[in-house]
């Protein structure tokens, strides 16, 4: 028996022999370089990455007056993220990883920008739409994990992408620990300290602009066109578009091409509602976890670690649940990470408000429980697609993950004010659970 791509078994018909086990594909020789460049940008960006999450609810509360409304600005910069995947996914199908990237990191520092003048200025008319702005940055911190897997051989492509996503780490769990230095820095220029994390926000995406404009040379997605079969890259003309200067002059090549960036298989659906019902309760507890804290009489000190904390699970994880996806299969990943998330969920629900210690232990099991979500579902919907083709399809995926994050965010608020807090836990526990029974069927189904 050997594994199929998504991580289910393909049986062959008894006393059939099998054909002999294929070598495993060389890793291209760009691809430690092109990694490097991706985990430099990532560990600048991260900071970016935290800084709606630690101080987007409190903001919302301070400047709306009302803990009902605390769940928007997470809705928007979740929304900002879901027009950002769209837009960043198809600049990369277009032009390349490079331009694609860099834009949507460019795009986030000016959002970031914008939020900090907003709450200098005490304007809720700029806040909102800066909030959809930088959420750019937010898809794009997640969009690099496919980049990681463009040139990756495909019994490496899980370690590969989760390689990127462990870079974030630093500068991710570094923000929400470092909200009382830049509240400190953000006084001192004379703005109120809840918009320090977003001064962050915009010197990392700038950075993170600046490095992968510079130095993502040659871009994975060319290069990884540039080298299918000429039976796969439908035509010549076809494949020097891809792999050459990254005109639209290759986007105009026909039919042929538009059924090549079709999704191959059942696959694309299976890893995108893996990923959706992890992430849409991840985000609601998540959102509603610091003015949880907040109304218990916690600072912002001790809100920022438990933060801290989640962050670090979200990505920590990720060499150990890249290898886990390669070699047990993606769907067993998957499976696992529904029942997590909702033990999760459920000791967050019966924690007592004051005890920092077990929400913090419940956000950290949410964490990795997303993790183990995020790895799996990209993994299945990467082996579906066909080799420098998705990029579109990838972002219509991460637009998808969007979606559930600002639904999550947008019903978090309304949830804790009609029934508090463990109301709202115990609805992300079963909503977590649907992840378990949908990867088992999935498995069972291409056994």
């Amino acid at each position: 028996m050997s594994a199929t791509p998504a991580g289910g078994v393909a049986r062959r018909p008894p006393g059939r022999p099998g054909p002999p086990e294929a070598p495993e594909a060389p890793e291209a020789p760009e691809q430690r370089r092109i990694l490097a460049v991706l985990v430099a940008s990532q560990l600048v960006s991260g900071a970016g990455l935290t800084a709606g999450i630690v101080v987007g609810a409190l903001l919302a509360e301070q400047m709306l007056g009302s803990t009902g409304l605390a769940g928007i600005p997470t809705a928007l910069f979740t929304g900002g993220s879901m027009l950002g995947a769209l837009v960043v996914g198809r600049l990369c199908q277009r032009r390349g990883r490079r331009p694609g990237l860099g834009a949507g990191y460019a795009i986030g520092a000016l959002g970031s920008v914008g939020v900090v003048a907003a709450v200098a200025l005490d304007q809720v008319a700029l806040l909102l739409p800066s909030l959809l702005v930088y959420g750019a940055g937010t898809a794009t911190n997640l969009l690099a994990r496919y980049a990681g897997a463009d040139l990756a051989a495909p019994h490496r492509r899980a370690r590969a992408l989760s390689r990127v996503l462990l870079a974030a780490t630093l500068g991710a769990v570094a923000g929400p620990n470092l909200v009382p230095l830049t509240g400190d820095i953000a006084s001192a220029w004379g703005i109120p300290p809840l918009a320090g994390p977003f001064l962050l926000a915009a010197l990392g995406y700038t950075v993170a602009a600046v490095l992968l404009t510079a130095l993502l040379r040659p871009d994975p997605l060319h290069l990884a066109r540039a080298r299918l079969p000429v039976s796969e890259t439908d035509t010549p003309a076809d494949a020097d578009a891809g792999g050459g200067s990254g005109s639209d002059s290759g986007d105009a090549a026909g039919p042929a091409r538009k059924a090549a960036d079709r999704p191959r298989g059942p696959g694309v659906t299976t890893g995108l509602w893996i990923m959706l019902l992890g992430q849409l309760p991840k985000v609601a507890l998540m959102t509603m976890t610091p003015v949880h804290l907040a109304a218990n009489g916690h600072g912002t000190g001790t809100i920022g670690l438990v933060v801290s904390l989640h962050i670090a699970a979200m990505f920590l994880p990720s060499p150990l649940t890249g290898l886990l996806t390669d070699r047990l299969g993606a769907l067993p990943v998957a499976a696992a990470s529904g029942v997590l998330l909702c033990a999760a969920a459920l000791l967050a629900a019966t924690a007592p408000g004051g005890s920092v210690p077990l929400i913090a232990v419940a956000l950290t099991l949410a964490g990795i429980a997303w993790n183990l979500g995020l790895v799996s579902g990209t993994a299945v919907i990467t082996a579906a697609l066909p080799p420098g083709r998705g990029a579109n399809t990838q972002g219509l995926a991460d637009v998808g993950l969007a979606v559930a994050g600002s639904t999550g965010a947008l019903l978090s608020g309304p949830a804790v004010t009609a029934g508090g807090y463990a109301t709202l836990a115990l609805a992300c526990a079963l909503t977590a659970l649907l992840v378990t029974p949908l990867a088992l069927r999935a498995a069972r189904a291409r056994a």
